[in-house]
């Protein structure tokens, strides 16, 4: 089922629509380095999923490690808003965060996937942990 969404960073200098193909059931998390110190969550896009109304030209790149994946975001407000996959180089990971209605929060329930043994190292795909956000009793 796929799920078309507008999407933005923080200050709105880039605005993008992106079609889901997964929907928001792709959401997940890594546990390499990178995804970790900047936590968020993302889901998946083909690579013409992706559609930029403006600021394309305004995206920084930043890679490191193999120098594979390629990960983008906004030199004004510093969000990422997506990356090209080194697990799957065909696909898009996008900031859940920068879709326009839609929270984390919405999701009870996001996978976290095994980012530091990696399968494009040769180890198989797993599932590290599950996050889970329960509402507070008021």
């Amino acid at each position: 089922m796929t799920e078309t969404f507008d999407a933005a960073c923080h200050c709105g200098g880039v605005q993008f629509r992106v079609t889901l193909a997964g929907g928001l059931s792709s959401a997940r998390r890594c546990t390499c380095s990178y995804c970790t110190m900047r936590g968020a969550v993302a889901v998946s896009a083909a690579l013409d999923g992706i559609t930029f109304v403006s600021g394309e030209d305004k995206l920084t790149l930043y890679q490191f490690g193999t120098m594979t994946a390629r990960h983008f975001f906004c030199p004004t407000c510093g969000i990422y808003t997506h990356h090209q996959r080194r697990s799957n180089p065909n696909q898009f990971g996008v900031n859940l965060a920068c879709l326009k209605g839609i929270s984390v929060w919405d999701l009870p329930e996001i996978a976290v996937n095994d980012g530091i043994n990696h399968p494009s190292d040769g180890a198989p795909p797993r599932v590290d942990g599950i996050l889970r956000y329960e509402t507070s009793p008021t």
